[in-house]
Order: C-alpha cells, then sequence, then structure tokens
C-alpha cells in the first residue's frame, strides 16, 4: 500500500542554488606582517577580501629563530659568551617588532570593523606561513618580504620557498593599492596558468564587476595555442565571462607581459607560478620572479 509520505513530492534544487548555498568560497585569510613598506598595503588588500567575503583577516608576525641564531653564532670559545649575549639582544629585539608590526595591524583592522585574530610566532618565517596556510583560503603578503626585523634588508628566500610550497593561491602586492576593475591573465598555455585561473576564477577574491583580459604569449610558434585559447573562451564563457583573447610571440615575455599591464592599465595580474629547486635554494622561475618583484599591480598566483 501506497503511503502518503511517499506520494509527497520530491523537492530539487538548481545548481545555481546549490551554489548560492555554499556561499563565497574565501573565510580565512592570511596577511603576513613584516617591516617593509608593502605591508600596510596588503593589510588593506585583506581587508578588502575580507569585507566582500565576510572573511576573517589573521595577521602572522614571524620572529625569525633562524637567523638570529646565524647572526650571534660565536666564531669560538671565548666567544660564546657575547654570542649569547647578542642572541638574547637579537631576540628581544626581533619578538618586540613582531609586538609593533602586530599592534599596527590591530589597529587597522579594528578599524575596518572585518573579524580578525593576530598571531606571533617564532621559527622559519616560511614554514611558519606554510603551516599556516593549511588552515586559511588565500595569502596576501608584500614583493620583498624580510622578516628578520632586527635586519630588515637582509635578502631572504621566503617568497619564493611560500610560493613553492604553500597548497593555497598567494595575492602577492606592491608598495601602493589600487581598486581592481581590471585583470589581466597571463599564460604561456602550461598548466601553473590553468591552475591559477581556475582557482581564481572559482573563488572571485575581487568579485565578478571587472573587465577581462587573456594574455597569451609564446616565444616560439605553437599548433596547440588556438585551441587553447578557445578552452580558455569556453570555460570562462560558462562561468558568465567575455574576455578579451590576446595572443602575442614574443622573446621576452616578462616585457611584454609588463608591458601589456600598462598599456591596458590593468589592476590585477593572474598567473601560475614556476620554481626551481636547488641544492640549497628555492628559485622563482625567470618568469614568475620578474613578474612578482618588479610588477606595480598585485600578482594573484597559484602553483
Amino acid at each position: 500500500m501506497w503511503t502518503t509520505a511517499l506520494l509527497t513530492p520530491i523537492a530539487y534544487h538548481t545548481f545555481e542554488q546549490d551554489i548560492t548555498s555554499y556561499g563565497p568560497m574565501i573565510k580565512r585569510i592570511l596577511v603576513a606582517l613584516d617591516t617593509d613598506s608593502d605591508t600596510p598595503v596588503a593589510t588593506r588588500y585583506g581587508i578588502d577580501l575580507a569585507r566582500r567575503s565576510n572573511a576573517r583577516l589573521t595577521g602572522l608576525a614571524v620572529v625569525d629563530m633562524g637567523s638570529i641564531e646565524s647572526s650571534a653564532r660565536g666564531g669560538g670559545i671565548g666567544s660564546m659568551y657575547y654570542a649569547e649575549k647578542l642572541r638574547e639582544k637579537l631576540t628581544e629585539e626581533t619578538r618586540e617588532r613582531a609586538r609593533q608590526l602586530i599592534a599596527e595591524f590591530k589597529q587597522i583592522a579594528d578599524k575596518s570593523e572585518c573579524d580578525h585574530i593576530e598571531l606571533v610566532e617564532e621559527g622559519v618565517p616560511f614554514e611558519r606561513i606554510v603551516e599556516d596556510m593549511k588552515y586559511h583560503d588565500i595569502l596576501v603578503i608584500g614583493q620583498d618580504p624580510h622578516f628578520f626585523y632586527a635586519h630588515p634588508k637582509k635578502e631572504t628566500e621566503t617568497l619564493a620557498r611560500v610560493i613553492a610550497q604553500t597548497i593555497g593561491p598567494s595575492l602577492v602586492v606592491p608598495g601602493s593599492y589600487r581598486p581592481v576593475g581590471r585583470v589581466l591573465f597571463a599564460t604561456d598555455g602550461g598548466e601553473p596558468g590553468a591552475r591559477a585561473l581556475r582557482r581564481f576564477i572559482q573563488m572571485l577574491p575581487f568579485g565578478s564587476d571587472f573587465e577581462l583580459d587573456v594574455l597569451h604569449v609564446e616565444s616560439k610558434d605553437s599548433a596547440e595555442s588556438a585551441l587553447y585559447l578557445e578552452l580558455t573562451r569556453d570555460y570562462l564563457a560558462d562561468h558568465g565571462f567575455t574576455p578579451n583573447i590576446i595572443h602575442m610571440k614574443d622573446t621576452n615575455v616578462e616585457a611584454c607581459i609588463l608591458s601589456e599591464v600598462e598599456k591596458r592599465n590593468a589592476d590585477l595580474i593572474v598567473a601560475g607560478a614556476k620554481t626551481k629547486s636547488g641544492m640549497r635554494h628555492m628559485h622563482l622561475g625567470k618568469s614568475t620572479k620578474v613578474l612578482l618583484t618588479k610588477a606595480t599591480v598585485p600578482v594573484f598566483i597559484d602553483h
């Protein structure tokens, strides 16, 4: 015998309803704090993302114990006492600077009325950032991070290691802020670029109200270029975007991308990351390094 329950109509949901029910994909934003001038800019971009997604900001300052140990290392038994005193001095100076960075971040975040927390951690900066990114959706970091606060101009490989090893995308920002109204997706047709574009389109960190240019630059002719661009156009169309496609052949790929950014007045670059690892060091690929260090606009990057 049929029961009343079996006669009750089944409620079907559309794809759009399911997507809406999940809400924004960004819920946690990690902002790496250091002593460079781009840190306040990173904080401002972090606040922008948080407001759009109703996400929580985390301000992270790292006390670089490895660099302190290296700088304070004594040359012999007679210098061990002085090395220990120097280590104590550098540690306290670095912890105090970390506390100052956290206080500055908190003051700005409080005014923004965004949900936020602050963390001071000790260790190797890139390791702490990579670990914390396991529980955040996106990292916002300056172009030239120097986390050894006692010597802020000391060169580090933090950015290369973070880009290579973190499991989430990063927004690498320069020393000035600008609203995002035009996005340039720079690609050579490889997998890193495709992954970065997919992540960006799925997350839409700056909303969907922007113009989109797809710049495909290759140093030599490729028979697959037309197909790649057609597939990219179709993918973006299914996500509601009608991109302007630019296909160029140029041996100086990096200069070409930066030139197009200026020419088209782009506010953001989307690109895939390429990294190289040596015996002791992690290096960014040439194109990636140029974009992250020379671009005058933020770079949304994934690997």
